[in-house]
């Protein structure tokens, strides 16, 4: 991938809509503008951020394409860092296309994708667990997620991978001249102070690996199945939770026989709630498969909201399907009270919480959001730590998990009364570890992993 090259792409969504945004990036951004743009003023006389009106012509036949805005950004005051032409055109898939061709024709390259962050993170304008936090932000399916992903992108968690870095690099640099420098007057560390060091690194690596649960259910959604048999209201508790018809509900029996999936918000957290097709014994091919999908979820599941018809009493298919749940994170929903209850609710006690509903009044409902969010979080206020919302993802994780082991190391390397030299082979490990979760030491397979996820105008 050439950074010197000029990239182009469309950087809004495809469709109809007011306004699309074809994105240049590179030193021949005002050159290739110059040769489709017609305005009142020159190009090459732009000042940087300013917007002209003008119309997009091509070239080869002097055809109007379409009337439009253009800014233009000089580098290094823009996003990648590069000078930088936005190209507003109406919404609609002809014009906007119309126009990233004539910019490719005109000496362009088509972007890859997530190539204009790739830009910003090599010419430095952010550092990697900021661009990783650009693709969140555009993902985040709520007010906590998008935070979250904000604080990010701020530099909160480089912040804290920096501070860790420091003191680590400050303890290595010293270690490295008392090593190299002997016969100099280089002032001995105490032991206590690297020890002291080593375990402040420690604590401050646990504490960031503390938020991977939260973080990986902020930016994935906590995967919510709902299972039980038959007709005990399952897809009326799904178009209850969205507010909205979304699952056809009948009085047959199997009317649900694929898997459906849907977002819904509770407390800030991203809730997918998965409806199954009832459990129970059937020939019907269709079903059958239905049901044995139902089943395969449940391996998937965060948790489980096992539904129960409370007005009539619990058979043979109930109790069967408890056998599937045993060990595992489970609600048990008692519904349809607005009946007469006849089912022994008490006897599934021990598999989970037991919560009483009616998806047809929607009594009970907001004690369910309530027992969702705290089976998860267990009452814990996922925002009380560092400073409120730093929560690292897999990625991040393994490197954390990479540094505190060799901490770990230099620390019973250092009780075993090594020399030094053997720790400060542990602590360039860490600091390695750290260096790549900011990008400072990273490789193209690592980049290329992560820039994938992009979109093309991104």
């Amino acid at each position: 991938m050439n950074m010197d090259d000029t990239i182009c792409a469309i950087s809004t969504p495809i469709g109809e809509g007011g306004i699309g945004i074809v994105r240049i990036s590179g030193p021949q951004s005002l050159e290739i503008l110059s040769k489709i743009f017609s305005a009142k003023n020159r190009v090459f006389n732009y000042k940087s951020h300013t917007i002209h009106h003008g119309f997009i012509i091509d070239p080869q036949d002097g055809r109007v394409i379409d009337e439009v805005l253009v800014m233009y950004m000089k580098g290094p005051k823009t996003y990648t860092r590069q000078d930088v032409v936005e190209i507003n055109c109406h919404g609609g898939l002809i014009p906007v296309k119309k126009v990233l061709d004539l910019t490719i024709a005109c000496g362009a390259r088509l972007a890859e994708p997530g190539e204009f962050t790739l830009r910003a993170f090599i010419n430095g304008r952010i550092d990697l667990s900021q661009a990783e936090a650009v693709i969140d932000l555009i993902r985040s399916k709520t007010d906590l997620s998008h935070i979250a992903s904000v604080n990010q992108l701020k530099g909160g968690l480089s912040d804290k991978i920096n501070d860790i870095m420091q003191r680590l690099l400050g303890l290595y640099g010293h270690i490295e001249a008392l090593n190299d420098f002997p016969e100099d007057e280089v002032d001995p560390l105490g032991d206590e102070t690297i020890i002291e060091v080593i375990d402040a690194s420690i604590n401050e690596i646990e504490k960031l690996l503390e938020t991977y649960d939260t973080g990986k259910i902020l930016r994935e959604g906590l995967n919510v199945v709902i299972i039980g048999k038959p007709n005990v209201g399952k897809s009326s508790l799904l178009n209850a939770l969205l507010k909205e018809n979304r699952a056809i509900v009948t009085d047959v029996p199997g009317t649900t026989r694929d898997i459906i999936e849907e977002y819904i918000n509770i407390k800030g957290v991203p809730v997918k709630i998965i409806d199954t097709a009832g459990i129970r014994r059937t020939e019907d091919i269709v079903e059958k498969i239905g049901v044995e999908k139902s089943l395969e979820y449940l391996n998937k599941a965060d948790l489980i909201v096992f539904m129960v018809d409370a007005s009539i009493p619990l058979d043979e298919l109930d109790m069967e399907i408890v056998k599937y749940l045993e060990g595992r994170n489970v609600i048990v929903l008692a519904n349809k009270i607005d009946l007469t209850i006849k089912a022994d609710i008490r006897k599934l006690s021990s598999i989970g919480d037991i919560i009483t509903t009616s998806t047809k009044t929607g009594e009970g409902l907001n004690v369910l959001y309530d027992a969702i969010y705290d089976r998860v979080f267990k009452g814990k206020n996922i925002f009380g730590d560092l400073g409120g919302s730093i929560f690292i993802n897999a990625r991040h994780r393994s490197l954390l998990l990479k540094a505190i082991n060799a901490l770990k190391s230099c620390e019973k390397t250092f009780d075993q009364g090594l020399p030094l030299d053997f720790v400060s082979i542990d602590l360039r490990t860490a600091i390695d570890a750290l260096g790549e979760i900011t990008g400072q030491v990273v490789s193209d397979e690592v980049l290329h992993s992560i820039f994938d996820r992009f979109c093309i105008g991104k």
